[in-house]
C-alpha cells in the first residue's frame, strides 16, 4: 500500500500517539510507591507495563480500567512493591492527568480543516472522555475498546471504523506502536505512518509500514498539512 494521494479520513492512535502515556503512568507509579517508601525506575516499569497489558488484554474482554487496576497489581507483585490491591484505582485514576505531546493540540487543529479525524482507542468511554478534555477537538468518528468489546490488535477497531465510514478510500492511519496498530493496518491494507518516537527497529519478518516518522507533526506533513 502507499499513502493516498487523496486523503479525506485520518485516524490516530490515542495513547502514545497523541497522548504520552508513559509518563503519566511512571509519574503515577512513582507517586504511589513513594507512599510506601518503594522507588521505580521508569526504564523497568515501561517494559513491564507493555509485557503484563498484552497479556491481560489477549484474555477475556474487561474494561480498561480494570485492565489498569490488575497492570499495577502485577507490576507491583514483580518489583517487589507491596501494594495493597485495593489501592490498584491510582492507576485508571491518573488517566486524566496524562498530557498531550506537545505537538498534539496544533497538530489535530491544522488538520481537521482540511480533514475528517477520528480516534481508535484501546481504552474505555470514560477514560478516554476525561483525556478528550487536553484535546478539544469535536471528532468526527471514535472507536473505543467498550465499543467494539475488544483490544487491537485484533481487527475488530478498524473493521468497526470502516464500517462507520463506509469505504477504506482516502482514509490513513496514524500510530505509534506496531504491535498494537501497524500490524493490524498491514493485515487490513489500511494506509499507515508509524509515528516511530522511540527509534524501535524491526525484527526480521516484520513488515515495514507505508511509512515511518518520528513524530506526528512529520506525519501530517505527508498527507499535505504542514
Amino acid at each position: 500500500m502507499a499513502i493516498p494521494k487523496h486523503v479525506s479520513f485520518v485516524t490516530f492512535d490515542v495513547y502514545g500517539t497523541l497522548i504520552d502515556w508513559e509518563t503519566g503512568a511512571y509519574d503515577a507509579f512513582a507517586a504511589e510507591a513513594q507512599r510506601d517508601g518503594f522507588t521505580i525506575e521508569r526504564d523497568e516499569l515501561i517494559p513491564l507495563f507493555y509485557e503484563i497489558q498484552q497479556q491481560i488484554q489477549a484474555g477475556s474482554y474487561e474494561l480498561y480500567a480494570e485492565v489498569l487496576r490488575r497492570t499495577a497489581i502485577q507490576i507491583a507483585k514483580r518489583l517487589g512493591w507491596p501494594l495493597e490491591p485495593s489501592r490498584s484505582g491510582f492507576l485508571p485514576d491518573s488517566v486524566q492527568r496524562w498530557q498531550p505531546f506537545k505537538e498534539t493540540r496544533p497538530v489535530l487543529t491544522k488538520l481537521a480543516r482540511k480533514h475528517q479525524v477520528g480516534l481508535l482507542s484501546n481504552i474505555d468511554d470514560k477514560l478516554l472522555g476525561q483525556t478528550r478534555r487536553h484535546i478539544p477537538l469535536d471528532f468526527d468518528l471514535v472507536v473505543t475498546a467498550q465499543q467494539v468489546r475488544s483490544y487491537k490488535p485484533d481487527l475488530a477497531h478498524f473493521n468497526e471504523c470502516e464500517r462507520r465510514m463506509g469505504t477504506k478510500r482516502g482514509w490513513v492511519h496514524i500510530a505509534t506502536s506496531y504491535y498494537y496498530d501497524v500490524e493490524p493496518c498491514l493485515k487490513k491494507r489500511i494506509p499507515v505512518i508509524w509515528v516511530n518516537r522511540s527509534k524501535e527497529q524491526l525484527e526480521p519478518g516484520q513488515k515495514k509500514p507505508d511509512a515511518e516518522v518520528s513524530t506526528i507533526r512529520e506525519a501530517t506533513k505527508l498527507i499535505g498539512v504542514g
